[in-house]
């Protein structure tokens, strides 16, 4: 269990992907959008380590993979 916590997917912060996604690409060409610097990926069986690493600061985007 999660202490009632929910897991939930979202695309794009749920914004315009037809603008929003050419804008981010657009940023990171430039040198303004450090994308690498914002995510950290995590095996789904970490997910704990990733909702502390997210709590603590410690990454912004903990993304986690979900593989067979």
């Amino acid at each position: 269990m999660l202490g009632g916590r929910k897991l939930r997917g979202i695309v794009e912060g749920e914004s315009i992907p037809d603008l929003f996604i050419p804008l981010l690409v657009e940023f990171q060409r430039q040198g303004r959008f450090a994308l690498e610097r914002l995510v950290k990926f995590y095996p789904f069986e970490r997910i704990n380590e990733a909702i502390h690493d997210s709590e603590s600061g410690a990454t912004i985007k903990p993304i986690l993979r979900m593989t067979p």
